[in-house]
């Protein structure tokens, strides 16, 4: 790549070798730069990556949004770099919300409107319910004897919870299809309930589980065994906390998928759980537990759809559609084989991208104006530019502009390489952005027409490169590249 190399005052320069550098045939592989040198440092094996992990018949608020399409990228980035990915939805299927549930479609509940439309109905009755149980202590006692029910498997509970629980499924299985996503295992809590009672008995046999003097089951997690930092695992009644669950659920998992890392995606409000569920995991005996990592993302404001608060994630997707569609019937005259299914995806790239600009702990405001755009760093330029790569015309570039493209192209490797250190998607990002700055540049600096063939073929197969490069980094990012706009 240099070709000569020579001392200034204070200076060192490098000339880079642009013969060597146009000649590289390496542009026209799939996997550019990721078979570089620079991964075999990097460990393989089996990742497992809980993400997204809504909780049945509750809003699937903006924090659940964000765990969907930060844990996406995290498993993208690990299956591109040659890891064996698990992804695995932690549905939030069980607890005391759900004897609150239960309680409550007993009242209000209506299984013609469960048919119609299931997120829906199944939110209205939760939200009543808890209304009603503010001032009613008859409700109160009906949701926690539907809860003891379910976990003591009686028939009529488990019936109508599973349910809530098939229809809530499939539901979201249909909205994550929208956005590309899929996951290989749909968990939940309910799965490890009986395993919790393992856990505790082996708790138990370890000198680990301490009783509180409210009578609660509690792990001392203090430095000085004082009990100045307890977690508590089991209710004074008897019944497992989420904690419980989550320690029987990773244990199982391990048992199941022998995984070498596992990746929790959820936001920063639960650092102190994890902190503590690793904790307690190695003090069972789980050295494995030195390899879950807990990846925390801050929060979302003012994120509101036209008819109001979001409650749903198709809420969202419906309105980035509707105003990418209007936006788009605004700027163009093009007529489009598909305007909807590119605005879907033109809005889902602005969604993502919004959401990954900063680093994923820091707070963001939502702006649905500045998201659209086609000017600035949105995922509207990111969609233009491979758009405009994909029907370009191979001459209207000149040699140094083509260097400096080929030069940024080849820090992809290290760019890759810097996400999977810290799991953070904003250096791809910014990588990509840059990217179509360059390319922006020359199409607007450098007009040269009626170049020679083997000129045109070069830089034909240089822009080639370039979009092969911009369509793998969107789709390690969940985007899905499209083609004309």
């Amino acid at each position: 790549v240099v070709e000569e190399i020579s001392a200034g005052r204070g200076v060192i320069n490098f000339k880079v070798n642009r013969k060597f550098l146009a000649q590289r045939k390496i542009l026209h592989d799939d996997k550019f730069g990721l078979n570089s040198e620079l991964f075999l440092s990097l460990k393989r094996g089996t990742t497992l990556v809980e993400y997204s992990s809504p909780n049945i018949a509750k809003k699937f608020h903006a924090g659940h949004l964000r765990s969907t399409v930060i844990g996406n990228f995290i498993a993208n980035l690990k299956q591109s770099l040659g890891n064996n990915v698990i992804r695995m939805n932690y549905l939030g299927d069980w607890g005391m919300q759900f004897g609150l549930l239960g309680a409550g479609f007993g009242q209000f509940g209506c299984l013609e409107k469960l048919k119609q439309n299931p997120l829906q109905h199944l939110f209205e009755v939760y939200v009543q319910v808890n209304k009603e149980a503010e001032h009613s202590e008859d409700i109160k006692q009906a949701a926690r004897e539907f809860f003891r029910q379910l976990e003591q498997h009686e028939s009529q509970a488990v019936s109508l919870w599973k349910q809530f629980r098939e229809i809530t499924v499939r539901e979201y299985q249909r909205v994550y299809q929208r956005l590309g996503i899929h996951f290989d295992v749909y968990s939940g809590e309910s799965f490890h309930q009986d395993q919790a009672q393992e856990v505790l008995q082996q708790l138990q046999s370890r000198g680990l589980l301490k009783t509180s003097e409210k009578g609660t089951g509690v792990v001392d997690l203090s430095l000085d065994g004082d009990m100045s930092n307890v977690c508590t695992v089991l209710r004074s009644d008897g019944t497992t906390l989420y904690i419980t669950r989550d320690i029987a659920a990773a244990i199982n998992r391990k048992e199941m998928y022998n995984f070498d890392e596992m990746i929790y995606v959820t936001d920063k409000s639960q650092e102190n759980h994890f902190s503590q569920l690793f904790q307690i995991l190695l003090s069972m005996g789980h050295s494995w537990a030195q390899r879950c990592r807990h990846v925390s993302f801050g929060l979302v404001q003012g994120m509101k759809t036209r008819t109001g608060e979001v409650v749903f994630l198709e809420d969202v997707l419906d309105e980035a559609r509707a105003r990418m569609l209007h936006n788009m019937s605004q700027s163009t005259t093009k007529t489009m084989d598909n305007p909807e299914d590119t605005a879907e995806k033109v809005g889902i790239s602005a969604l993502i991208i919004q959401d990954f600009r900063g680093p994923l702990q820091s707070d963001y405001k939502f702006d649905w104006d500045q998201m659209l755009q086609a000017q600035g760093d949105t995922g509207v330029f990111l969609q233009y530019t491979h758009a405009r790569l994909s029907t370009f015309d191979p001459s209207l570039l000149h040699e140094q502009t083509s260097v400096s493209i080929l030069q940024h192209l080849l820090r992809y490797d290290e760019v890759l390489y810097q996400s999977a250190q810290d799991l953070q998607p904003k250096h791809l990002i910014n990588f990509l952005l840059k990217l179509c700055h360059l390319i922006a540049s020359a199409h607007r600096e450098l007009p040269v027409k009626g170049s020679p063939q083997d000129v045109a073929q070069a830089r034909l197969r240089l822009f080639s490169g370039a979009r092969s490069v911009l369509a793998n980094g969107m789709r390690i990012l969940g985007i899905a590249p499209v083609a004309k706009m």
